[in-house]
């Protein structure tokens, strides 16, 4: 007889792609998965847009760090510590590379085409932000973001006729808005299963701690 299986606890991952903070937190959640492949775990993947009003082209990083940081000193020095805190998880954050700031709006609605098509959705994630932080490609151009499909297992064409259309523009809107009426302000944000909520690009011993408590309220319901 086989034994039954564990019940499984839903991650909620809150994150926006133009942030370096979630791109750290979500490889130290995949460096989680794959150390605890027993932990019964559904990730389920959040949008939340840091710039709702970008436009869909993007700016260029030089205005867009102008009006983020005021100064480029103040950009260098947060560029620094963020690259080096992510070089101790093996990740290249190479910010002079990146020309444009985009929109992310059609990135996560890459993701959305992904889980609708049953492509799992943390290579996707993992993928473009690599795209963003590390090779500095516009994540906001369909040509990139189709190239990136393809290369998870969405067909080309089917994307980029996706990506050219307005179909999820408004349910991304609509996610972004039902995270921030929960009082989520800050990326990345984990909730597991429906309870605990921790912000930040928490050390993979935090995360799997909270999950195991989880797992053990689950199976002693």
């Amino acid at each position: 007889m086989a034994l039954p299986r564990p019940p499984r606890v839903t991650v909620e991952i809150v994150f926006d792609f133009v942030c370096p903070w979630c791109y750290l937190g979500i490889h130290r959640f995949q460096r989680l998965r794959q150390s605890r492949p027993d932990l019964p775990l559904t990730p389920v993947w959040r949008p939340f847009l840091l710039n709702p009003d970008m436009p869909r082209s993007g700016i260029s990083r030089a205005d867009y760090t102008a009006r983020k940081f005021g100064d480029e000193d103040r950009a260098r020095r947060f560029h620094a510590a963020i690259s080096s805190i992510a070089a101790e998880d093996g990740l290249d954050l190479a910010f002079p590379r990146i020309a444009r700031a985009p929109s992310t709006v059609d990135a996560h609605r890459l993701v959305r085409l992904a889980l609708e098509r049953g492509v799992a959705a943390e290579g996707l994630v993992l993928d473009i932000f690599q795209a963003y932080f590390s090779a500095g490609l516009d994540i906001g151009n369909p040509d990139a973001l189709a190239a990136i499909g393809e290369a998870n297992g969405l067909r080309h064409n089917e994307t980029a006729a996706f990506l050219a259309s307005d179909r999820a523009i408004e349910q991304i809107h609509a996610d972004n808005l039902f995270v921030h009426r929960l009082g989520i302000n800050g990326v990345p944000c984990f909730i597991i299963d429906g309870q605990a909520a921790i912000a930040g690009a928490q050390e993979p011993d935090i995360l799997e701690r909270l999950i195991e408590l989880a797992v053990a309220d689950v199976e002693g319901a």
